[in-house]
């Protein structure tokens, strides 16, 4: 077997049927298999996975873990690639398997890449320009990322190009399978992925950017649901890189002043309404004030007392509820 695609799912909706049409609709000389943990589906996710030629495992809710369950997944398939997408990524292109693993196969340093992520149509205005960006940052043809002795100083000293060498995403991934045996993803809350990437990247391994492997992938989260996503990620974010989104309350203001600025900028040069301008830049100021407040409670987690840590937990983090749940 060449491939194993390993898809985590629980209540996945009616997108995971796409998904899993477009999966089986590759055009590629590889085989591949497709195997869907489950973790305690309420909905038709089973109904829909058993209509597919998938390999299906399920597991009770509370053994359910980002890193653990993939490496759990991984175990049971053979391929010699495997990748990891979500249960709302979909392969944007029939090509997509196909160009993944030749680019893997290009040069034998490389050890784990990952794919472009394309907006869903129904995306918000805001996403459609940050996901657009983020992942022109790293380039407009197969790129392959290595930490050597020229950009080693700029590792250990910019957080920014820290952050920017080991990004990794298995939303849409693809990773080597005796290399995965032997570093798996940790038993971690967050960035199980990033964390294996930082690990590879340190070990001088080589790791592939493919942007001929698009998928879909995106989401239109309620502004309710912001503040604790940021709380979270940013939480995740100084555990992995030491990041803080701001470093002193009284900075705070302005850095929001300055992002809902530029969002103003963005938001009147698209092709919209004027009502349409103005329900953006409200949801932009809201949005801003989530990610700068929430982000740096989480960002600042570890400083806080056990005590505080908790109440934070209970009342903010959104990986805290799910876990309750």
């Amino acid at each position: 077997m060449d491939v194993s695609i390993v898809i985590p799912t629980k209540n996945a909706g009616p997108l995971f049927d796409k998904v899993l049409d477009r999966v089986f609709k590759q055009e590629t000389e590889y085989t591949y298999e497709v195997i869907c943990v489950d973790s305690g589906s309420s909905d038709n996710t089973l109904e829909i996975i058993k209509k597919h030629p998938c390999k299906l495992y399920q597991i009770p809710a509370s053994e359910f873990g980002h890193g653990k369950t993939r490496v759990y997944g991984a175990s049971k398939g053979t391929g010699e690639y495997i990748i990891f997408i979500t249960q709302d990524a979909m392969p944007a292109s029939k090509k997509w398997l196909q160009n993944f693993v030749d680019a893997m196969k290009a040069d034998s340093e490389i050890v784990g890449g990952f794919g472009i992520h394309y907006t869903y149509p129904d995306c918000n205005i805001i996403d459609k320009r940050d996901l657009y960006y983020h992942f022109k940052n790293f380039g407009e043809d197969n790129t392959v990322f290595q930490l050597t002795d020229e950009n080693r100083e700029r590792y250990e000293k910019e957080e920014g190009y820290r952050h920017f060498m080991v990004f990794f995403s298995d939303n849409n991934s693809c990773i080597r399978r005796d290399i995965f045996e032997k570093y798996p993803y940790k038993d971690v809350d967050f960035a199980e992925d990033q964390i294996w990437a930082r690990e590879m990247i340190e070990k001088g391994f080589k790791k592939l950017y493919c942007p001929f492997a698009p998928v879909y992938h995106s989401h239109n989260f309620k502004l309710s649901e912001y503040f604790k996503r940021y709380y979270d990620e940013y939480k995740g974010l100084y555990r992995l890189h030491k990041f803080l989104i701001s470093t002193s309350w009284l900075k705070i203001p302005l850095q929001i002043v300055k992002h809902d600025l530029d969002d103003a900028r963005y938001i009147k040069g698209q092709q919209i309404s004027k009502r349409e301008k103005v329900y953006w830049a409200w949801y932009s100021v809201c949005r801003n004030f989530s990610r700068y407040v929430g982000g740096y409670l989480g960002g600042k987690y570890a400083s806080y007392s056990p005590k505080k840590q908790a109440w934070l937990d209970r009342h903010i983090s959104q990986q805290y509820e799910q876990r309750k749940a």
